[in-house]
């Protein structure tokens, strides 16, 4: 879960109001106390929190407040518009010159995830209907242009490179001259990393950047580094005026210190969020619904989103009509894992959904190879086995599990599941009535 300690601590002290009917200052005084900790901890900018907290007290000591009938409830909605307005209110989107190419320009320090970030972002590009180019100008780092290369295999975007011999400004002029010829619409280039703020290697950025003209100049931060990623953005802005940041390992124990801190600090915009090692893990990153799930009320728009992405429109529907008629076999729960799987993590897809926060989550067991286990046991299966499992004696289930690598019980325990979902589903068409609206499911195992 996104922030999880973070979150925690937050919910817990904003808890604390909720049941109240009324609110007094001293309430107030101990749950924003708990809420100034809760930020130190995280790592987010002492001078960041202090202003944090001084607008959360004047809002929550007003009339919106004090005269409500859900004070607790109020004092929650405002932490959530103050945590909002500090990531940044909405979200900026990548502005894109009136006469192609763009040139993106990706900057930041060695162990950022900046080259595997550069080519998520033209794979995102790609999706949208551009045309996007890599540009390899990290001529340092021993395999960054090999790196480069893979990644931008996997989301199948060209790579420009010329080699470690040539200078990086002659690179990023000549890519734009090739991008140009060859109808590229984006042109992003990937420069080295830096272990810190090096002078030599700042000033050939500062170059790169004078020769290509970006429209856009990217920082890609480290969110685990917390407090030193917006130090690392404040010397960086410095020198090559960023427009945007894209924090990486979201998905990993991210204190939320930068998140929460480098759009006051620099007063620029973090674009997108890098949510775990695949190519399609990078996402627009929305305010509002970062503060939302930080305070537990979920993110139902970018569950939808997700859904939208991951779930096939035309089987969705061909599974709506065996659902009513109760024909639902194991090949058509293997397509639900697989669209499920291109959600995203299961616990991720919880995280968003309002109320489930992560103490709810530590209760569940949501192991990834449990979802394994159950594609090997059905596709160990024979044709007429998943069609109809009612075949499936025991010397059946044996062969299963042999050829699974699971035990017998394990594949007892799935027919289990599955009887009973087809129970459920034979129950639910019999009380429906009526023509149904056409729309997409969930996956009925979970």
């Amino acid at each position: 879960m996104v922030f999880e300690s973070l979150s925690e601590k937050l919910q817990n002290a904003l808890g604390k109001l909720k049941g109240k009917g009324k609110i007094n200052e001293k309430d107030l005084d101990a749950a924003l106390r708990e809420v100034r900790l809760a930020l130190l901890e995280a790592d987010v900018n002492f001078k960041v929190v202090k202003d944090f907290i001084k607008r959360i007290k004047e809002r929550a000591l007003g009339a919106e407040v004090m005269e409500s009938l859900t004070p607790g409830q109020q004092v929650v909605k405002i932490v959530n518009d103050e945590l909002t307005a500090l990531m940044g209110e909405k979200e900026e989107k990548l502005e894109f010159a009136s006469s192609p190419p763009t040139v993106i320009l990706m900057c930041g320090l060695q162990g950022a995830g900046k080259t595997t970030t550069t080519g998520k972002l033209a794979g995102l590009l790609k999706k949208q209907g551009k045309r996007p180019l890599l540009v390899a100008c990290d001529v340092y780092r021993p395999a960054a242009i090999k790196q480069l290369e893979v990644v931008g295999e996997k989301v199948s975007v060209p790579v420009f490179s010329m080699g470690d011999k040539n200078n990086p400004v002659d690179i990023a002029k000549a890519a734009l001259e090739h991008g140009k010829k060859h109808g590229n619409d984006v042109i992003i280039v990937d420069t080295a990393g830096r272990l810190h703020i090096d002078e030599e290697l700042m000033e050939e950025i500062v170059n790169i950047k004078a020769t290509v003209k970006p429209k856009e100049t990217l920082l890609v931060l480290d969110a685990m580094t917390g407090q030193d990623a917006v130090n690392v953005a404040e010397s960086f802005n410095e020198r090559l005026g960023i427009t945007g940041v894209i924090l990486t390992k979201l998905d990993g124990d991210a204190r939320g210190g930068a998140a929460l801190s480098i759009r006051a600090v620099i007063n620029k915009p973090i674009k997108f969020v890098g949510m775990g090692e695949k190519a399609d893990q990078l996402e627009p990153f929305h305010p509002d619904r970062m503060a939302s799930r930080i305070l537990g009320m979920g993110d139902v728009l970018s569950l939808i989103e997700k859904a939208q992405a991951g779930i096939d429109e035309k089987k969705a529907i061909e599974l709506e009509k065996k659902m009513r008629t109760a024909q639902f076999t194991f090949d058509d729960f293997l397509d639900q894992l697989e669209q499920m799987k291109k959600m995203g993590p299961l616990d991720e897809l919880l995280g968003m959904i309002p109320g489930m926060n992560s103490k709810a989550l530590k209760g569940l067991d949501l192991n990834p190879k449990d979802l394994i286990k159950t594609e090997a046991i059905i596709k160990s299966m024979t044709k007429r086995e998943r069609d109809n499992p009612d075949v499936i004696d025991s010397s059946r289930r044996k062969r299963i599990a042999a050829g699974s690598g699971t035990t017998v019980s394990d594949v007892n325990r799935l027919l289990k599941q599955f009887k009973e979902t087809k129970k459920m589903m034979k129950k639910f068409s019999e009380m429906s009535k009526g023509p149904k609206k056409k729309g997409k499911i969930g996956f009925p195992f979970f």
